[in-house]
């Protein structure tokens, strides 16, 4: 196996992220889901794009989000995902750039926009997504550089893109590409909506593919059916090998060979915006990962990130996760 170039390099959308507040009778009205992810079409998010007051644009999508906190603690990532020849297109790719993360997808010449989506964070922080997928679903196994899926020592596929059977289809090739190369492949559940809709397709490639799973307690609920939380922990452990499961201010439940560890929440003094707390908890999980830190000190460096992204409005990192982590005692 030859050496990596890239400690993890990621699949998913490619999304830009409008951000703006809002209170419940303001989601009430719009008929929007508090907390969670609604897939809309591109009439649905100019409305919403017209009603964000005072909103801050920046790229996201939740596997670019996690690449990007990775570039913060140090490490070396790439990323894979679709965008349109368009402002927004051209904006992601410029931010990706700028984070240092190598994105050389080719945009999209003909069809619908770059995806977007209009979040509206209420003053508890919690973030209400509306989801326009546009070009980052129009993605195939074509779109998948085999070159540069080899060169990351972990290729890490973000559950979102799964709503089109052409994109499942890339993640299946991109995860027998890294595993013939000897690599490991990790998934994040994404969005328990998400787990609803696609659970069988999930459940087998975890079972067939996937080395490390991401999930908060909602998805690993609906990924096993089951209220039961140890019985559905128990269900992922024999399925597989590493596990993330986060439970918000209770901390998070990690697993490799041993028994499940609980590890606390980094403390927060304000909560002023969830969007992308699950995200840099993997970025913080990943690069701990890929540096072969204990998992215990992974889940922790997830914690301190998730902790920092929470602190503000945008789901990327305004301070070094790498500064933080020194600061917390933690080399790497």
């Amino acid at each position: 196996m030859t050496e990596a170039k890239f400690d993890v390099v990621g699949l998913g959308n490619a999304i830009v992220d409008v951000l703006a507040r809002a209170d419940d009778d303001f989601l009430a009205r719009l008929g929007i889901h508090k907390d969670a992810m609604q897939l809309i079409e591109e009439p649905r998010a100019e409305e919403l794009t017209a009603l964000a007051k005072d909103a801050v644009i920046t790229s996201g999508g939740s596997g670019a989000n996690t690449i990007a906190g990775l570039s913060s603690f140090g490490g070396k990532s790439a990323y894979i995902g679709k965008i349109a020849n368009d402002d927004l297109g051209h904006q992601f790719m410029r931010e990706m750039m700028k984070a240092g993360v190598p994105f050389h997808t080719r945009p999209l010449e003909e069809g619908p926009a770059t995806a977007r989506s209009i979040i509206f964070v209420t003053d508890d922080g919690h973030r209400s997504m509306n989801t326009f997928l546009g070009a980052s679903v129009l993605f195939s196994k074509e779109d998948v550089d085999a070159d540069l899926v080899r060169s990351g020592q972990i290729l890490y596929l973000e559950g979102y893109l799964f709503d089109r059977d052409e994109a499942k289809e890339a993640f299946i090739h991109a995860a027998e590409i890294a595993k013939a190369a000897g690599r490991k492949v990790a998934i994040t559940m994404s969005d328990k909506f998400c787990v609803d809709r696609h659970r069988a397709s999930f459940r087998q490639l975890v079972k067939g593919y996937v080395d490390i799973v991401f999930a908060n307690e909602a998805e690993l609920l609906s990924l096993y059916e089951t209220e039961d939380f140890d019985a559905a922990l128990k269900a992922l452990h024999a399925d597989c090998a590493v596990a993330a499961v986060t439970r918000s201010e209770k901390g998070s439940v990690v697993f490799g060979e041993g028994e499940p560890i609980i590890v606390a929440a980094e403390p927060v003094t304000s909560v002023v915006d969830t969007t992308g707390a699950g995200d840099q908890y993997a970025a913080g999980f990943l690069f701990g990962i890929a540096r072969g830190l204990p998992l215990a000190t992974c889940a922790r460096l997830g914690h301190i990130a998730a902790a920092e992204v929470i602190s503000h409005i945008g789901p990327r990192p305004v301070v070094s996760y790498k500064q933080l982590a020194e600061d917390a005692g933690i080399f790497a």
